[in-house]
């Protein structure tokens, strides 16, 4: 049994080329959450140093909030909006020699799109309209994955080792105090049994195809480290 083991990367946290060894897919900020086009460019090399795919990780436009203020706009406004970011992201890429080879939406872009079918629809269009041989990858079930498969894509039902969970299968938010797991150990016993037992979204249980790290958890790097170990 393999799984995918992807992380959130180019997002200015420092720490991107101690994680890259030991992950197989890195979502590349494209400037709307994090980074930058110096950012995007020495993130792109990185993975192909170490043999990485790469991805677009487009958000909503919100620096000051990081991506994760929940934000509204028109499905057209919404294709648009993914498409420039995939497109900033794939110029680079191929100017350094490396395929495209996925899109993971960031933050309240990705939340929303999870029960938001219109949302997660325009997300899938602006996807697909690009490529439709990119991987649209979604948490596991839910919106993003019916529109994407919806829409002919290829689809990744993902995982989150160092989130809990609600009962209904989204993740706790950030706002609660038990949102993320910090213990290393903890996250990756967690990574086993996502791996193992898949997700149980809204009553139906669904298999995961990649795991996700954030780049920005306090210990990052060591739960790459150890869930690599691990799995």
């Amino acid at each position: 049994m393999t799984i995918d083991l992807n992380c959130d990367m180019g997002e200015n946290i420092g720490n991107d080329e101690d994680i890259m060894p030991y992950i197989t897919s890195a979502n590349i900020a494209c400037g709307f959450h994090a980074g930058d086009s110096h950012t995007m460019q020495a993130t792109v090399r990185l993975a192909k140093k170490y043999g990485v795919a790469v991805g677009a990780h487009p958000s909503w436009k919100d620096i000051e909030g990081f991506g994760r203020h929940d934000m509204s706009l028109p499905p057209d406004d919404v294709e648009a909006l993914v498409l420039y970011q995939i497109g900033a992201l794939y110029a680079i890429a191929k100017a350094e020699g490396v395929e495209m080879h996925h899109v993971k939406p960031h933050g309240a872009l990705y939340n929303q799109g999870a029960k938001d079918r219109v949302l997660a629809t325009a997300i899938a269009r602006a996807v697909k309209r690009f490529s439709a041989d990119l991987v649209l990858v979604g948490l596991a079930g839910s919106r993003l994955i019916e529109a994407g498969i919806e829409s002919g894509l290829h689809v990744a039902n993902e995982g989150f080792p160092d989130r809990n969970y609600n009962p209904d299968g989204t993740l706790v938010s950030r706002k609660q105090a038990n949102a993320i797991i910090e213990s290393p150990e903890q996250v990756a016993a967690h990574a086993i049994k996502l791996m193992q037992e898949g997700v149980l979204f809204e009553g139906k249980r669904v298999a995961i195809d990649t795991l996700c790290l954030h780049g920005d958890h306090p210990r990052a790097a060591e739960n790459a480290k150890l869930i690599y170990k691990k799995l």
